[in-house]
């Protein structure tokens, strides 16, 4: 890592450099993956699904693990956006089986080593997330931790401005732009309207039924959404997927 590197990340945030932040950071940082998220705008309602949304990544691993932590609910993004507050775990193998039983042998399957997450916001505001996936054999010692501190208040500060950083406009979401998991929000409004449930737990069921089958969520979700897949009750308080229209 290089106070050049550092600067080259701040600098992707300016509008028009043309540069990918997650790259320049993950470069800058020296670490395997970063996942920057951002929170769509609050929902007028209540019951809404609130999840940070991937809206640049690198290298592919970074989103196929935030797609893990999403599908499972657990892991240290969920912890640090209840919490408000940076989860670092440099290395997972360090960490209890009982924390996160779900993510942690399915990450390491996917061959994610360590994750540390700060959560990007002003007070009880949630704006986002900054994930970094880490080799598992170093943390980030203070050099590394004061920039990656340094890059969260960056992007905090262009979140709060509202502008996008690189000047591109792909459809990612950014406060006030539509959802990358537009289908689990359209599949969890299905579910919920089949179960005549709320929409936080239709979510559940939605997590449930993808976690038992050993599939990403938003895999299923698609599958709800094009009818090939229909949640009912079975009256017995759980739920079966079954083929057909509706």
């Amino acid at each position: 890592m290089t106070r050049d590197g550092m600067a080259e990340a701040l600098r992707s945030l300016r509008p028009g450099s043309g540069a990918d932040p997650a790259a320049t950071g993950a470069r800058a940082l020296g670490v395997a993956g970063v996942v920057i998220s951002v929170f769509p705008v609050p929902a007028a309602d209540p019951d809404a699904i609130r999840a940070p949304e991937p809206r640049w990544w690198f290298p592919e691993l970074s989103l196929r693990f935030e797609e893990l932590q999403f599908t499972l609910g657990e892991g240290p993004g969920p912890d640090a956006t209840r919490a408000g507050t940076a989860v670092l775990e440099p290395d997972l193998d360090r960490v209890r089986p009982d924390r996160w039983p779900a993510l942690l042998p399915a990450a390491r399957q996917l061959g994610v080593d360590g994750v540390c997450c700060f959560p990007l916001g002003l007070g009880a505001v949630r704006l986002g997330m900054l994930t970094l996936l880490c080799d598992g054999r170093h943390g980030l010692d203070d050099r590394r931790l004061a920039d990656a501190n340094t890059l969260a208040a960056a992007l905090t500060a262009t979140l709060v401005d509202g502008r996008r950083p690189a000047g591109r406009d792909d459809g990612l979401p950014w406060p006030g732009d539509g959802l990358h998991r537009a289908v689990v929000h359209q599949a969890t409004g299905m579910i919920s309207v089949q179960l005549d449930i709320p929409l936080a737990e239709a979510l559940v069921r939605l997590r449930a039924f993808a976690y038992g089958s050993e599939r990403l969520v938003g895999d299923v979700a698609e599958d709800v959404v094009a009818r090939r897949l229909r949640f009912d009750d079975d009256g017995s308080g759980t739920h079966a997927p079954v083929g057909g229209e509706g």
